[in-house]
């Protein structure tokens, strides 16, 4: 009986670093917030892809799921320029032209007033593809971002 305790007393410590472990290393999934759309949507022409931007707003359970379940796989499984701006964010960012502003004020020029919203810029700043505004079925959500990288992508100069 004392054995089986001590197995039994072993084995949920065992259990316990484990899991301790596998929280302590699980980073937040997160996107890249740039600094200068210029200089992203330059390397992301440079590696002849268009500039894909996420508009997303803290608190946003929408939000978390476009970027955890599609745009980061996406980032990490094809390579692809993916970063995200905030709203009601006071962060400096530059804009297309290299003008300073904040995110904020950027996503108000933009017009966009729904988190999240997925945009695809190309050459100077313009956008390649139709916007993907709100939370979509998830059944259709992944159809939708892909038809509209693709057809962002092949706007791209060769």
């Amino acid at each position: 009986m004392f054995s089986k305790l001590i197995n039994r007393r072993s084995f949920v410590q065992v259990t316990a670093v484990i899991t301790a472990s596998k929280s302590a290393i699980a980073l937040p999934k997160t996107l890249p917030i740039t600094s200068s759309l210029a200089s992203s949507l330059d390397a992301a022409i440079l590696a002849k892809k268009v500039l894909i931007v996420m508009v997303s707003l803290d608190g946003c359970p929408f939000c978390k799921v476009s970027r955890e379940h599609y745009l980061i796989p996406l980032k990490e499984q094809q390579n692809l320029a993916i970063v995200q701006v905030n709203m009601r964010s006071r962060e400096k960012i530059k804009d297309f032209k290299g003008t300073d502003t904040t995110h904020d004020q950027l996503i108000r020029s933009w017009g966009v007033k729904v988190a999240p919203t997925v945009l695809f810029f190309g050459q100077n700043g313009k956008e390649f593809a139709e916007r993907l505004s709100g939370a979509y079925i998830p059944d259709f959500y992944g159809t939708y971002l892909d038809e509209r990288i693709q057809k962002a992508n092949a706007q791209i100069i060769n």
